[in-house]
């Protein structure tokens, strides 16, 4: 590929404002970068040409380059404020790069042509290796804006091509002398550094195009991820109102409100019952999940009592532990434990976590549960004996719509978003879930919150090992209900 056939191909990004945009942001980042690596090499050139030629020379072509440096920093600093995407604004910026590579390109050649003069003929070698280290640093560097790539390469050709004339030229020497030589090595280095600026060229717009590519990629799933998110939601908002209305009567046939039915039909009606039950925990589960990716899950704060929170959610799903014949015991500590946050959330992770252990534990089993304070923190477990979780399985134990045990003989069935709605609610209140297991020996799944200062129950220093007991009597935010024993009575006795 040609320069010009390049040149004719990148155009049209050069019009493109938000393109260009990027370019001159790569450009100035990358100059930015390099600042004090072109101070060293400048220094360093000053210094030997100061050495070995005349140091006024040396120090009045530093002091050319240092003020293109200047006010490459000046222009660096307003492109790198710019925000307003303006195409006038990136012509604009454009044109100063350009005005200042022309400056500081110049100002290179203007050094290196002043000490070629000042050396014999013959060689140059001195000027002609700043001017090549000038025109690689170039060609690795300047490659974001064609431009000032050519602009540079055109400059340093040129002066190249002098430094190699400037010997030729007086005493036109035949063709077999050194000087030929050198001219012939000047044009195979400028064929080196043009062939290396169309690499680090390539590269770069090759990096760029994959960018886009993401990014347009990136925008096309977030279209589609928005379109799914709002299908769900107006279809579950959709199933639920007239499920609603299928369950309720449903369970009015199966509570005897409408009279006593036959055994075959009550039999097919508790099938009918229970499956409604299924689809309507499905549709609250997607809710929540869109809930909480758009942000609009809601919390409503408030002091909360650990033990009576546990009792509570225990009660409420014994009736599935009865149906299974799983016994829970529950262990407190002697003192009240306060947390902050909201009570029917809260309520919902102990559900699904209790329903979680339920699921997995064998028949006619047990499930522990206990609270405990860890430190600043309080603890709930609960834990099962049941299959266990095994390491490989483990990163899909609070993914969306995914299940340990995803057979279709599972006694419990399951949306595969409980576990995952339970992780965001939990660190939506500042805690932690986690959990410990062993392949045929069961799994302990435990939440931590920060403890609230102060204790209801007994003195605040007493970090007493939690034990089974009741709850004490005395002032709760929760209603009281029947205690809760190691041993505790049908049908949450052993």
């Amino acid at each position: 590929m040609g320069l010009s056939d390049l040149i004719q191909k990148i155009t049209p990004i050069w019009n493109d404002t938000e393109h260009l945009e990027r370019q001159l942001k790569d450009y100035v980042e990358v100059s930015a970068k390099l600042l004090w690596q072109r101070q060293a090499i400048f220094l360093a050139a000053t210094c030997l040409g100061a050495a070995y030629f005349r140091p006024d020379l040396a120090m009045f072509g530093y002091s050319l380059v240092i003020l293109t440096e200047i006010i490459d920093l000046m222009m660096n600093r307003r492109v790198r404020a710019w925000d307003d995407h303006s195409a006038a604004k990136a012509r604009f910026f454009l044109t100063w790069v350009i005005f200042n590579t022309l400056l500081s390109a110049g100002a290179i050649s203007l050094f290196v042509i002043m000490t070629a003069l000042q050396e014999e003929p013959g060689g140059h070698f001195t000027p002609l290796f700043f001017l090549f280290a000038a025109a690689l640093f170039a060609a690795m560097n300047n490659h974001q804006l064609i431009p000032v790539l050519v602009l540079r390469m055109v400059i340093y050709g040129s002066t190249f091509v002098f430094i190699a004339v400037m010997d030729m030229w007086p005493s036109a020497p035949p063709l077999t002398s050194l000087i030929w030589l050198n001219f012939f090595t000047t044009v195979f280095v400028l064929y080196f550094i043009v062939d290396c600026s169309f690499i680090y060229l390539r590269l770069y717009r090759k990096g760029q195009k994959q960018l886009d590519d993401l990014r347009l990629e990136h925008e096309r799933t977030v279209e589609a991820y928005a379109i799914k998110t709002k299908f769900l939601a107006t279809v579950s908002h959709e199933l639920r109102t007239p499920l609603t209305s299928i369950k309720a009567s449903i369970d009015l046939v199966n509570d005897g409100a409408l009279g006593s039915l036959p055994e075959k039909m009550a039999s097919v009606m508790q099938i009918a019952g229970k499956n409604s039950k299924r689809l309507a925990d499905l549709i609250n589960d997607l809710l929540d999940v869109q809930k909480i990716e758009a942000g609009k899950m809601s919390y409503r704060a408030r002091e909360i009592s650990v033990p009576f929170l546990v009792k509570d959610s225990i009660e409420a799903n014994q009736s599935v532990a009865d149906q299974l014949g799983i016994r829970i015991k529950a262990s407190f500590p002697e003192d009240d434990l306060i947390i902050e946050g909201d009570e029917g959330r809260l309520m919902q992770v102990m559900a699904n976590l209790l329903s979680n252990a339920l699921k997995f534990s064998k028949e006619h089993g047990k499930i522990d549960v206990t609270v405990e304070r860890v430190h600043t923190k309080v603890r709930i477990s609960v834990r099962d004996y049941g299959i266990g979780i095994s390491a490989s399985e483990r990163d899909l134990v609070f993914g969306k719509f995914t299940q340990i045990d995803s057979s279709d003989q599972r006694r419990v069935g399951g949306t595969g978003l409980g576990m995952h709605i339970t992780k965001q609610i939990v660190e939506q209140h500042g805690g932690r879930i986690d959990f410990t297991s062993t392949v045929g020996g069961g799994s302990t799944f435990f939440v931590e919150f920060e403890e609230q200062a102060g204790s209801r129950w007994g003195p605040e220093a007493e970090r007493s090992a939690p034990k089974p007991m009741s709850l004490p009597n005395g002032p709760s935010r929760f209603r009281a209900s029947p205690d809760v024993h190691e041993a505790i009575p049908h049908p949450l006795r052993a």
